[in-house]
């Protein structure tokens, strides 16, 4: 990150702009398109339309790595110490939100929806998988690990981000969305003195934040495996779950770059939030654009040289037919361009080019996540007729409804900038830390 010195401002200029309400027009907007977007799908799922199921389900999987990812980066914030992010940290940990939802999301199509989206759901114990898949695609096990995983990613994050909000609620006035009063009291309850509270919340976090990386990377391993790489039954790849969770956490990079815009012109917040921090984030987007190419290639490399049958189909079914066009836009829109288009300074800093790039990798990714999914269910189809039309439309306008709603209802609700390490007198301290209970400084860092 870059060498500056973080913005030191007064808790009276940073408390007066942590309750600025989002418009409501942007809220109703995204509620409308929640809503329609569902009933689209709640009409296809009625009518045991598949589509309706596959759509639901590549966006799940676009939406929930880009929502978990977030949460992960704002833990790494955590590990590494940073104090370049804490006036622009919160943005992300309102990604938060979306989780709960996703857990709901993830029940359904396993419970309701699995013959429509898992092509194997009904060959477990007919002899038509290897022994060691048809074990591993049991139902029992299937959804025991999907559900167990999954579940522990959320509560884990769920809960990293309430010890992070809580600090800030407990020094700031009451305020915020009304929905939001009674977890904002659960918070102040126990409230203690605020030094105190600065090194034993560091303290827990650090643990959580080792926690959640481990849990992280091996829990989205686990839900790429069954939720996207299982769907063809037949196809090995030991790299397919990092890549598929690091296009979450490009993405999710990409998002940030553009909502801090957004907030800091939203919140008149320009001496909060400074054009240094768009430069870091830009840095930070450029290097995750060049990691993801990286691992792309790097899976792709190995099964073009290994050159066996079980791991080349899947390439093969995606460079053919109605799919190639797809295939080939997810590189262009996802590596080239934004790799090329973010190599200068001012391409990070200046908020057009940014948010072309951002654009660019966000529509990369969703193709990616389709293309993960469809070619596996659908198999070869001839060029002009990729499944892709008003289902794909609707759930993805319906989910990025259901996003865009409860991002901004958990922004609405809580304090906008983390406040506390903004205007602590004690918040450097954490460079050095201290018992929590003796405040005595410990010998050596965690």
């Amino acid at each position: 990150m870059s060498a500056h010195e973080t913005p030191c401002p007064s808790r009276e200029r940073v408390q007066a702009v942590l309750y600025k309400p989002i418009p409501a027009g942007v809220k109703q907007a995204f509620l409308a398109m929640f809503v329609a977007g569902f009933a689209v799908f709640v009409y296809g799922a009625a009518r045991g339309n598949g589509r309706a199921w596959q759509a639901f389900h590549v966006n799940w999987l676009f939406f929930t790595t880009i929502a978990s990812a977030a949460v992960m980066f704002v833990a790494v914030q955590r590990i590494t110490t940073a104090r370049w992010s804490r006036s622009v940290i919160r943005i992300m940990e309102g990604f938060a939100a979306f989780l709960p939802f996703a857990f709901v999301a993830l029940l359904l199509t396993i419970f309701v929806g699995n013959r429509y989206v898992y092509p194997w759901w009904d060959m477990p114990g007919t002899g038509e998988l290897i022994p060691a898949k048809d074990l591993y695609l049991g139902h029992g096990f299937f959804w025991a690990r999907s559900v167990g995983v999954f579940g522990a990613i959320v509560v884990l994050q769920l809960w990293y981000v309430w010890t992070s909000v809580r600090l800030d609620v407990g020094i700031s006035p009451e305020g915020g969305a009304p929905w939001a009063a009674g977890l904002r009291a659960a918070m102040r309850r126990g409230f203690g003195e605020e030094r105190r509270e600065l090194h034993s919340t560091h303290s827990r976090q650090g643990y959580m934040a080792v926690i959640m990386a481990l849990l992280f990377g091996f829990g989205w391993c686990v839900l790429a495996w069954d939720q996207s790489m299982s769907l063809d039954p037949h196809f090995f790849s030991t790299m397919y779950g990092w890549q598929v969770f690091m296009g979450g956490w490009l993405v999710a990079l990409m998002i940030f770059s553009g909502l801090v815009r957004w907030f800091n012109h939203h919140l008149d917040a320009h001496d909060l939030i400074t054009e240094k921090q768009y430069h870091d984030i830009g840095k930070l987007c450029f290097a995750f654009t060049a990691f993801w190419g990286y691992l792309t290639f790097s899976q792709y490399l190995v099964i073009w040289y290994g050159n066996m049958p079980e791991e080349t189909h899947f390439f093969t079914l995606r460079l053919t037919g109605a799919w190639t066009n797809l295939t080939v836009a997810v590189v262009v829109l996802t590596f080239l361009l934004p790799f090329f288009g973010l190599l200068s300074v001012k391409a990070k800093l200046w908020t057009p080019t940014m948010m072309v790039f951002a654009a660019s990798a966000f529509v990369g990714l969703w193709l990616q996540r389709y293309i993960e999914v469809y070619p596996s269910i659908y198999g070869l189809r001839d060029k002009g007729t990729a499944p892709l039309g008003k289902w794909e439309l609707a759930l993805f306008v319906g989910f990025l409804g259901a996003f865009g709603w409860l991002y901004t209802q958990f922004m609405d609700g809580f304090p906008k900038m983390r406040v506390f390490l903004m205007t602590s007198p004690y918040r450097d301290e954490v460079q050095v830390p201290c018992d929590p209970k003796t405040m005595e400084p410990l010998p050596a860092h965690e």
